[in-house]
This record gives C-alpha cells, sequence and structure tokens, in this order.
C-alpha cells in the first residue's frame, strides 16, 4: 500500500490484495484441547487498487483460524462473494435492494448455517470453510436489512434481531426459531431514519436504541451518511418479546451507542442494560474521527472521543431511568458469555487503546478491572469468550480469543488469554501467515453448532 493510501486503508487497516490458505501453523504455548472449532473474523476489505470513502465500506472479507486437538490446523481468508463485490449497486431503479451488500461486519452460526451480516443488507450465507453459498432471505420472509448484532436466546435457541432503514419502516423487529424459521416480524415506531447498530435482549424483553445518529443526504458523498442531531433526542425502548411491536420509551441523556454489552430482567421486573456509552461530545468527534482517522475505535477508542461501559436501569412499572456509568476507561466491542446473553452476568470484556498501550480489558459490572496489555505497537481486536466444558464452572472459566496485528500492519496472531487471569501471560499464541487487518466481529463457532437442529 502506498503513502497516499487513506488512513483506513493503510498500517493495521491495510486490506490485504489476495486470498490464501496455510495449514500447521506454529503455536506458542498450549492449545486448549477443548477448543475444537473456528474462531472466524469479518471486516472491511476493498479489491486491489480499490479506494473507499470510509472505513466500514469495504467488501467483506473472512478469516478464519481452525482448531483441533491442541493444534491450529489452518488459515484461511476469503472475499464474501457477494453481488456488490462483482459491481453491483444495492440502490436501484425500484429502491433499495437488500441482496447487495458488502457483508463486511459479522460472521454468526444458527441452525447450522454460518451467515456473513452487514446491517444494510440480508445475510450471506458461508461453508465451514469459508466459501459463500448466497444470499438468505429465509424463504422470501424477509423484506427488511438484517442487523449484524442479532442476539441468541441461550436457554430458546431463537435469534432476535431487527432491520433499520432510510424509508419507512425505519425500525423492524424480527425472530427466528431455534430451527431457523422466520416467525416474527413486527415494525416499531420511531420518529425517523437513524442509524441503529445494535440492540439487546432479556429472558422477556428486546432493547432498542433510538439515538440522535440521523440519516444525512448531505454525508452520502462521505460514504456513511449519518450525523449527530441534536434536535433528534435520545430514547430507550422496552417491548414484551410476547408482544412484538409494543415498545414502552424511556428518555436518556442524549449519546450514541455502536455496541452493547448485555441486559437482563432483574427480580423487580426492571430492565438492567449496560453498552460502551458515547457521550454527546464524545459521538460527534467520534464520529467525525472514523471519517478521518479510524484506528483509535479500531483497537479500542475513537481518534477523539471514546465509550465507557455504562448502565441504564430502566423500570416499566414506573418510567423512571436511572444512569451509571459502571467504568472510566476508554472501551469498545464489548461481550459477554453466550450463555449469560439476556441474564445478569458479572463480567464484560472488551478492547481498549487511548492512544498509548493496547489492552483486552475484563470488566466486573462491580468496579474491578483487569488489562491484558499489548504493548504500544499491538493492537487486539474484539474479544470473544469461548467457555470451558467443566461442570459447574465458574461465569469466567474459560477463554479469550482475539486476533492480534501490529500497528504497521506487518504480522498477526490469534491469541489465547485464561479469563479467569486475563492479565497473566497468554495460554496460546497462534502465528499467522499475515498480517490481518484490524476488522469487526467475529465467533467462535464449535463443531456441535454446525450440525443443524
Amino acid at each position: 500500500m502506498t503513502s497516499t493510501a487513506p488512513l483506513h486503508q493503510a498500517g493495521h487497516l491495510a486490506p490485504v490484495p489476495d486470498e490464501i490458505s496455510a495449514v500447521d501453523l506454529p503455536v506458542e504455548g498450549a492449545l486448549p484441547p477443548e477448543l475444537v472449532g473456528r474462531y472466524l473474523r469479518n471486516g472491511p476489505n476493498p479489491l486491489p487498487g480499490e479506494t473507499t470513502p470510509h472505513w466500514f465500506i469495504g467488501h467483506g472479507m473472512l478469516h478464519g483460524v481452525r482448531l483441533r486437538g491442541g493444534r491450529a490446523e489452518w488459515y484461511r481468508n476469503r472475499w464474501v462473494r457477494t453481488r456488490a463485490l462483482a459491481g453491483e449497486s444495492m440502490i436501484g431503479p425500484e429502491g433499495i435492494d437488500h441482496g447487495v451488500g458488502v457483508a463486511n461486519t459479522h460472521i454468526v452460526a444458527h441452525a447450522g448455517k454460518i451467515m456473513a451480516l452487514v446491517e444494510s443488507s440480508f445475510p450471506h450465507v458461508v461453508t465451514p470453510d469459508l466459501e459463500t453459498v448466497g444470499v438468505c432471505d429465509f424463504d422470501g420472509r424477509l423484506t427488511t436489512a438484517m442487523t449484524a448484532h442479532p442476539k441468541t436466546d441461550p436457554v430458546t435457541g431463537e435469534l432476535h434481531f431487527f432491520g433499520y432503514g432510510f424509508v419507512p419502516p425505519f425500525l423492524t423487529y424480527h425472530r427466528l426459531s431455534a430451527a431457523g424459521e422466520l416467525v416474527t416480524s413486527a415494525e416499531i415506531a420511531v420518529p425517523g431514519p437513524t442509524m441503529v447498530h445494535d440492540f439487546a435482549i432479556t429472558d422477556r424483553h428486546a432493547v432498542f436504541l433510538d439515538l440522535p445518529m440521523v440519516f444525512s443526504f448531505d454525508r452520502l458523498e462521505h460514504g456513511m451518511p449519518f450525523a449527530w442531531d441534536d434536535a433528534y433526542g435520545a430514547r430507550i425502548g422496552v417491548m414484551p418479546l410476547d408482544r412484538p411491536g409494543e415498545v414502552r420509551w424511556f428518555d436518556v441523556e442524549p449519546n450514541y451507542v455502536f455496541h452493547v454489552g448485555n441486559a437482563h430482567t432483574d427480580a423487580a421486573g426492571r430492565v438492567v442494560l449496560d453498552a460502551a456509552r458515547y457521550a454527546a461530545a464524545d459521538a460527534v468527534a467520534m464520529w467525525d474521527g472514523i471519517g478521518t482517522d479510524p484506528a483509535g475505535i479500531a483497537s479500542g477508542a475513537a481518534a477523539t472521543g471514546y465509550a465507557r461501559l455504562h448502565r441504564w436501569t430502566l423500570d416499566p412499572a414506573t418510567g423512571t431511568v436511572t444512569e451509571t456509568a459502571l467504568h472510566d476507561r476508554g472501551i469498545e466491542f464489548p461481550t459477554v458469555d453466550d450463555a449469560l446473553v439476556g441474564r445478569a452476568a458479572r463480567y464484560r470484556y472488551a478492547v481498549a487503546d487511548t492512544g498509548g498501550s493496547a489492552a483486552v480489558v475484563k470488566m466486573d459490572v462491580d468496579g474491578a478491572l483487569t488489562a491484558h496489555d499489548l504493548g504500544p505497537d499491538t493492537v487486539a481486536g474484539e474479544a470473544v469468550f469461548v467457555p470451558s466444558a467443566r461442570a459447574g464452572r465458574a461465569e469466567d472459566d474459560g477463554w479469550l480469543l482475539t486476533i492480534t496485528t501490529r500497528r504497521d500492519g506487518s504480522a498477526s496472531r490469534l491469541l489465547v488469554l485464561d479469563a479467569t487471569d486475563v492479565g497473566g501471560a497468554p495460554v496460546a499464541a497462534v502465528t499467522l501467515p499475515r498480517g490481518v487487518p484490524a476488522g469487526f466481529h467475529g465467533s467462535w463457532i464449535d463443531d456441535a453448532e454446525l450440525a443443524a437442529p
């Protein structure tokens, strides 16, 4: 990449020019034998010679590492073979075509299918070896885009998600059965088109974020057509899962949230939500920073504004809401044990980088924070929790998996940390055959998840 590349295509954000495969990867330490599956991660990767106007716009590229028997059997990377990759536009003479999209944000498994996601389009199904199968609209039942942040209920196995759009309906809730059938769709009434990137569920609610990052025609030329709008207001909506479309809204202080940590319904019936929250001034600085220098948010905090783990407690009985900062450290990409999605959980995991040393952090909601510091020359991607198989395990009994990349883009590793001792030495580190550009979200997909129900 030449020196004329935009900042979102340079250094640890620089796209790779090709697809490769490698086997029998070098491992430092010892990979836990319980890790039998694939760590898959998605992110933007423009084609060679292609310059994009914004970091969020590049074509989706999947990076995968296969672990089994204490070995790292392979690494491979593949572009998602979308119609956008073939040069088609999602905006046509009949409006928006949700079958066209870059599929660059997340990759998840449900009902035996692996899906590459971006919030503007339908999901794309891929094989365990990262070859593209094609677009999925759930037998024609999905008529909106699908968020890149669906939530699987760990008890029912149902997948809850939503789609947002620039024209009505602006926000729509959807639910897949455990078998992968789209069984519920309901419009959520909101005043206008806003960027709804993430949401939350509890065992009995869906929680929506209606925040003032609003669609703007003036921003179209910058690639991401959204801008902060003080006049829009900010609110959080609570919808009973057994009454789709019926939402109780709570006004909150202006803020923006890219990523939710978790939510649960407490014993008093209150909904407790925590997320990486940008205060108003930080949200404006963050959004402007992503457009010009996204290196900060790629490694845990925006270039000039950062998020803090924050909690809202919403009481449907009284209509009151309380807001509390849980930690003061700048973080992004908060994650939780998937077995506790929508339930009370003590720990969140995230990445942090306020310009000095990047780190993977473990946050206790009671206040303690532990960091695995990576030093000034390395950045970490989202840290995914993988539970151990021990009976009666503690909540943090397991591992954190993350891809780390040198800031100059020269090299990457798959890092495996002991989640009970995040600040300690890595359990294992897999040397990858190339530098992997900092990207967005990934998943650990155990072999057992790929058996259809």
